[in-house]
């Protein structure tokens, strides 16, 4: 079967949405903010809590995670100069591969972003409950802090695109306080007796990493922020591949020693059943609860920072595909920068995704929509790594850089074997879930090419 490749044109706006007061292009500084503010969002504070059950081993799983990472980024910054428009991973795939990978690529990455929504929105109310015990009291009051949670960054994004890039320098300054004070100074304080066991499973070491690596992915979805919104970036070409490279950094070294000191801070036993190990640490550190409390709050602004990014990506990637009539054309709607149905139909899936793992109960919620985006994620992240080695081997000069083809293939080659290795240690249940959402888009996929082929009939 014979499929005509082609770039993508490049994202254009309407002159008076470029004029609206409300829309405003990011500079380096905001797009790197961006690409910060939606890895550092939930995951750093409660994924600490998440992997204890694994042991100690969990700190190797991130650091090779760290390393994948940092490779993704790379791809995704070579990527992103030769193909500076809104989209990201769906528009690579697109380019390389023809229509029907680019929309498993947007597909996939929807699923990601607005699952990943929810997922950070349980993980906001552990700390909401610090501030406010009486939102903890029950499962659906938990559950009705969720929904406020997710829809206060909507608002933020349906005023413009100028209020998010607001909100995600604010939240991005206001987190990184207690992530340094933790990171660098619960390293005086260590007490490698609260580590615990090495290996806590009884799983084999590689299986345990491996395991522990899938729930650790959700702390590094994000890298690919930048690329998603280039189309909103100035320069993209030169902005957008610094943006990812040096957010993904920044968010690693945080990454690293915040994980490591909450592990020396929090005794092991106590850090298995945690709902908020930061505050923990903390109170660790300084004993009381003062410390915890200021925790809390810039855990809450961190979450809500973060969803107010992804908010916007999640909106983005199918405003890009209804552009090239993959998705419906509804989504291509623009009001003062932002894909306004985007945001609404977004946000209402991870509403009702929320509802429903908390009618199953609200424990272990934060766990399983976070093994869901493992799998999903790691669909884009295969097709755009795969479309960068297919550039680097088909001889098409115009996308390669010979000085830097060696290099640029061996973090390809990384980059996709990495995100073969998330996959597996996903697990059967979160692979289960993850193809049964990924087939459904088959279905609308058939819909939306048969309408297309028609209009151009």
């Amino acid at each position: 079967m014979s499929t005509t490749l082609r770039d993508p044109a490049p994202t254009t706006e309407p002159a008076a949405e470029a004029q609206s007061p409300h829309a405003r292009r990011f500079g380096l500084p905001i797009a790197t903010c961006l690409v910060m503010g939606n890895v550092i969002g939930g995951g750093i504070f409660l994924l600490p809590a998440s992997v204890a059950p694994f042991g100690t081993i969990s700190l190797v799983a991130f650091g090779v995670l760290t390393a994948g990472a940092i490779a993704l980024a790379l791809v995704f910054g070579r990527l992103a100069e030769r193909h500076p428009q809104t989209g990201g991973p769906y528009v690579y795939a697109r380019a390389a591969f023809g229509d029907f990978a680019g929309f498993l690529a947007a597909w996939s990455y929807w699923i990601t972003a607005w699952v990943s929504n929810a997922a950070l929105a349980v993980a906001a109310v552990g700390y909401l409950t610090v501030l406010f015990p009486a939102a903890g009291a029950h499962k659906w009051s938990m559950c009705l802090a969720a929904l406020a949670v997710q829809w206060l960054p909507a608002l933020a994004n349906l005023a413009g695109t100028r209020y998010v890039g607001a909100v995600q320098v604010i939240a991005t300054v206001l987190k990184f306080a207690p992530l340094l004070l933790v990171a660098v100074g619960g390293l005086f304080f260590f007490d490698p007796a609260n580590l615990g066991p090495f290996r806590a499973t009884d799983q084999s070491a590689a299986g345990a990493v491996s395991a522990a690596a899938a729930i650790l992915l959700f702390s590094y979805l994000g890298v690919e922020s930048a690329t998603v919104s280039a189309g909103e970036v100035r320069d993209p070409a030169r902005n957008v591949g610094r943006a990812t490279i040096l957010g993904t950094a920044g968010a690693a070294v945080v990454y690293l020693l915040g994980t490591l000191s909450v592990f020396g801070l929090v005794a092991h036993e106590k850090l298995v059943s945690s709902t908020a190990p930061f505050t923990d640490a903390v109170n660790a550190m300084f004993g009381g609860t003062w410390g915890g409390t200021v925790v809390a709050c810039a855990a809450v602004i961190s979450m809500l920072g973060a969803l107010n990014g992804w908010t916007l990506l999640s909106a983005q990637t199918p405003y890009a595909a209804a552009k090239d009539g993959l998705f419906p054309k509804v989504f291509e709607r623009k009001k003062r920068g932002v894909p306004v149905v985007g945001v609404v139909v977004t946000v209402a899936l991870a509403s009702a995704l929320t509802v429903y793992n908390y009618t199953l109960g609200a424990e272990g919620v934060f766990e399983s929509l976070v093994l869901i985006t493992t799998f999903t994620a790691t669909v884009p992240y295969l097709l755009a790594t795969a479309a960068q080695i297919y550039f680097l081997l088909s001889g098409q000069r115009e996308r390669v850089h010979p000085g830097r083809l060696a290099r640029d293939g061996v973090l390809a080659v990384l980059a996709f074997g990495f995100s073969m290795w998330l996959v597996a240690g996903s697990g059967y249940a979160a692979v289960y879930q993850g193809v049964l959402f990924l087939f459904a888009g088959v279905l609308c996929y058939a819909v939306m090419s048969a309408r297309k082929t028609r209009a151009t009939a």
